[in-house]
């Protein structure tokens, strides 16, 4: 598998969800913790990159229960739109940096980490 991943990657949208105290939850959060500040991937980009890529729905679900220290704000979905229902999100990330294109999405040809 390689390590670079791309936006908008996509996975199975019927995988059944880990639960929140699995290995699996435990990756998802060391590796969203591990993204720097102005820089954000996708919920599919984290599953791939965790060799699940039919897990994208489940790494949303993660971030929406995930404990604080967290970095949860830097996943976005694949097209750059922040969490629904989520309003402070878009200002943590436009104070460490990040922008955003006219379209309310994070700019992210300039903004996605690419580990590799």
């Amino acid at each position: 598998m390689s390590d670079t991943v791309y936006a908008g990657q996509q996975g199975d949208a019927n995988a059944a969800a880990p639960p929140v105290n699995s290995d699996f939850a435990a990756q998802v959060y060391k590796l969203v913790n591990a993204i720097p500040a102005g820089k954000v991937l996708t919920y599919g980009a984290v599953a791939t990159l965790l060799g699940r890529p039919g897990n994208s729905r489940q790494v949303g679900r993660l971030m929406s229960d995930a404990p604080a220290g967290v970095s949860a704000h830097r996943v976005v979905n694949a097209a750059g739109r922040t969490a629904p229902g989520w309003a402070e999100q878009r200002a943590v990330l436009e104070r460490e940096g990040v922008a955003f294109r006219d379209n309310g999405c994070v700019d992210l040809r300039r903004h996605l980490y690419i580990k590799g």
